[in-house]
């Protein structure tokens, strides 16, 4: 299955995106093959690196984070009911989504406390991915129980003094969510749609202008589903999407073109982070198969530095 995907990953994002190649120091998709660094009993997501360069990952069914050290052993690092998307803020402090919450964590991965919860009265439904700003604080996706039909996935922003506010709402399946370096922009995944929504930031938590960045490839031989998932950016301003059940992470340039088609090596992949000592490494979560079998966690070896999210 790996090699079949890899094999259409490669000659396609050849085939349609040559003309947008020319310019960018990507390897070809066709050389960079996924390194199996580990495999978890289930489903994998949140995949996080923090300044010592240990590796954290969500299962989300099994509601646990691990933590898998540099050249170490994994072990068990929090219990937490429906862990998902996950971020590293300053002095060491963690922000999870969790069951219809986010929550804080300390750096022994104990709960501090629960940051949001409802708002306007009402509970959070599936609370997904998280994205941090300078500030101090945070935005995060709730999917809803979206479809294409009857859309009320949102976005939401936290404040440093944690206070919640609505940022975007009526979206079909909100999913990834990152800024870009400079702060300006904020994209989102549209799953239930397979594209990538780019909204212009006014201020923290306030944004304008919602158009279409990207539309994605559509599923074929193999492939069960086409879902933009977890996304991340490198230090050249590109955008890293883990495509669910394409077996891919695709990457985008600063103008939503695509520029390659990686093997994941998990089909239905979730997420994706930089990490190793060098931000050269891209690690990918997900299922190997479908979310019902064992999760694993991939490395891409590109050479291209990732934008270094990690807090001083």
């Amino acid at each position: 299955m790996s090699s079949n995907l890899s094999h259409t990953a490669s000659a396609i994002a050849d085939a349609s995106g040559a003309a947008n190649l020319s310019n960018t120091t990507l390897p070809p998709a066709d050389i960079i093959k996924p390194i199996e660094v580990l495999r978890s009993q289930k489903y994998s997501e949140g995949v996080v690196v923090d300044g010592e360069g240990n590796l954290y990952f969500s299962q989300t069914k099994a509601g646990t984070i691990t933590i898998l050290p540099p050249n170490g052993t994994p072990r068990l690092w929090a219990k937490v009911e429906g862990a998902n998307g996950h971020k590293i803020m300053s002095q060491g402090i963690h922000i999870v989504a969790a069951k219809n919450s986010v929550v804080k964590l300390d750096a022994n991965g104990q709960i501090i406390k629960v940051v949001a919860k409802k708002f306007n009265g009402k509970t959070l439904q599936y609370p997904n991915d998280i994205t941090i700003d300078q500030q101090g604080g945070f935005y995060f996706t709730d999917s809803g129980n979206s479809n294409s039909q009857t859309p009320n996935g949102a976005v939401y922003y936290v404040s440093p003094t944690e206070k919640i506010s609505q940022v975007v709402n009526g979206l079909a399946f909100a999913n990834g969510i990152v800024l870009t370096p400079d702060r300006k922009r904020l994209f989102v995944a549209e799953s239930n749609k397979n594209r990538i929504l780019e909204y212009n930031v006014r201020s923290p938590g306030k944004v304008e202008s919602q158009k279409v960045f990207a539309e994605l490839p559509l599923k074929q031989g193999k492939q069960i589903d086409n879902k933009p998932d977890g996304m991340s950016i490198d230090a050249q301003g590109n955008l890293y999407v883990a495509h669910y059940g394409m077996g891919q992470v695709q990457v985008l340039n600063t103008k939503g073109q695509l520029l390659r088609r990686y093997s994941s090596g998990n089909l239905t992949t979730s997420n994706c982070a930089f990490g190793g000592s060098d931000m050269k490494h891209l690690f990918v979560t997900g299922g190997v198969e479908t979310e019902e079998g064992q999760g694993g966690i991939f490395r891409l070896d590109l050479g291209v530095r990732g934008l270094d999210i990690r807090p001083n």
